[in-house]
């Protein structure tokens, strides 16, 4: 873009827009106003010589991670890192409360950075629908499914939430659970939705009814959460001998107030979590649990992402396989 560009859309003279540029005193105030927010608006700077305008090219790519207890996410955002520190791209990472729109401030930041692309680590498909449209650069959804979403712009990659939830639950009844608690999930979580629905799935395929279900408490994805839901839990009418967990952070958390209680894991109560985080192979018990395919997942996401950027590819949404870890939190009864 050139001076006459600018001339053009604010409609003065390139004599006018060429002072402006050069800081001449000339000009009047509202004459500079205008045109200095047509410079900044395109990203435009001044070359050496003050007679042509060159776009300040962004390589900018936005992670936002929606979650800030949930130790899933961390480690997703490392892998991702170490995958662009290979690219020409910067990264700028945004974390989120679990219960805030990560889609308004998705948008806030792309604009504030002059975002190319963006990555989105959890997402609630109602802030989507109110506001995804407004965004118009390429993205992926990470961990959550939008393939039946709507918008052309928008990639997703993901464990299929409900047949890996569904294959937990039904573990544990293949393991002779009948009375199978669900712990964690909060309003409006399109993953603690999809979760649930394979608890739900999995007991109806083993022909139980839906009014002798489980009990639920739900809660937030940390440990603290985990841990006061199966407090409650543990003070409910019904007695339970497995419950599984929306994730391992709550499967955790659950397990040191199984402990508290003066029960032990899986000899009174066993626990099924979800993820496959680190941390959970070293926890004692270790920890039985869906693991997701993380390092694929977050390639994948990448691979989607450059693709869009670089060769104009298509929109995608993939889901990845699961693992069902079988470790020393389960026992058959």
């Amino acid at each position: 873009m050139t001076i006459k560009d600018i001339a053009k859309e604010t409609g003065y003279s390139i004599g006018t827009v060429s002072r402006v540029l050069n800081n001449h005193p000339n000009v009047s105030e509202k004459a500079r106003k205008i045109i200095m927010e047509a410079v900044d608006r395109h990203g435009f700077i001044l070359n050496v010589s003050a007679k042509n305008l060159k776009t300040v090219q962004s390589e900018n790519i936005i992670i936002v991670v929606k979650g800030t207890f949930n130790e899933l996410f961390p480690v997703m955002v490392q892998r991702i890192q170490m995958y662009f520190r290979e690219t020409r791209y910067t990264l700028i990472t945004e974390y989120v409360d679990e219960e805030a729109d990560e889609v308004t401030r998705a948008r806030q930041v792309c604009l504030e950075k002059k975002a190319i692309g963006l990555l989105i680590l959890g997402g609630n498909k109602e802030n989507f629908k109110k506001g995804f449209d407004r965004i118009k650069i390429p993205a992926v959804l990470v961990t959550n499914h939008a393939g039946d979403w709507g918008f052309e712009n928008l990639s997703s990659v993901s464990t299929d939430d409900t047949e890996g939830a569904r294959k937990a639950v039904e573990f544990l009844l293949e393991n002779g659970h009948r009375n199978v608690a669900l712990l964690g999930g909060t309003v409006g979580s399109d993953t603690s939705t999809q979760r649930r629905l394979g608890w739900e799935k999995a007991q109806e395929d083993f022909g139980i009814k839906k009014e002798d279900f489980g009990p639920q408490v739900g809660g937030r994805y940390s440990f603290e959460a985990g841990y006061e839901a199966m407090k409650k839990l543990l003070k409910g009418d019904k007695k339970i001998t497995g419950v599984f967990a929306l994730a391992d952070v709550m499967a955790i958390g659950a397990i040191s107030a199984i402990s508290d209680a003066g029960l032990s894991v899986p000899e009174d109560i066993s626990v099924i979590g979800y993820d496959g985080i680190p941390i959970g192979a070293y926890f004692c018990p270790k920890l039985t649990t869906i693991r997701q395919s993380i390092d694929r997942i977050c390639d994948r996401s990448c691979e989607i992402l450059i693709d869009r950027l670089e060769n104009e590819g298509k929109t995608r949404h993939e889901f990845i396989p699961f693992t069902l870890d079988e470790r020393q939190s389960v026992k058959k009864i």
